[in-house]
């Protein structure tokens, strides 16, 4: 994998951790939004690759490094986006979207914070992972099809 493929994919990984960000401000779509961040942002970047025949990806170790690289960054800049928007809405317009999360966020600890932040990365990382891996068994298994 080179470098050029490793920015793109560091790119599209923090785009979409942004957009999350923003959209899970909204009242009803935050927990949807979110769960798609934590589960599918590795197939989102992967399959918009591989579509744009930018990535080919060749063994197991790979789909698996790539998953846990966007898992990883996507969560770490959507809490880079989210904490501050949550804080800034609970503090300054008095807006809660999600009043426990407001309430936690406006009272915690900046060392909690950043505790939650790589613990919620890490998970991500973690599901991620496994979510590359699937796209990759399941191009090959799709390649294999169409082979015979």
């Amino acid at each position: 994998m080179n470098i050029s493929l490793m920015k793109l994919i560091t790119m599209l990984s923090c785009f979409i951790g942004v957009v999350c960000a923003f959209l899970s401000l909204l009242p009803y779509i935050g927990g949807v939004v979110f769960f798609v961040l934590i589960c599918f942002t590795a197939v989102i970047v992967i399959s918009l690759l591989m579509k744009a025949k930018v990535l080919q990806i060749e063994s197991v170790q790979e789909s698996l490094a790539i998953g846990g690289i966007c898992g990883c960054l996507s969560s770490l800049a959507f809490t880079l986006i989210y904490i501050p928007m949550v804080i800034i809405l609970a503090r300054v317009f008095h807006y809660f979207t999600n009043y426990g999360v407001a309430l936690f966020f406006g009272h915690a600890n900046l060392f909690v914070i950043i505790i939650l932040s790589v613990f919620l990365a890490i998970i991500s990382a973690t599901i991620n992972a496994f979510t590359g891996f699937g796209v990759y068994y399941l191009t090959e298994l799709f390649k294999n099809m169409n082979n015979r």
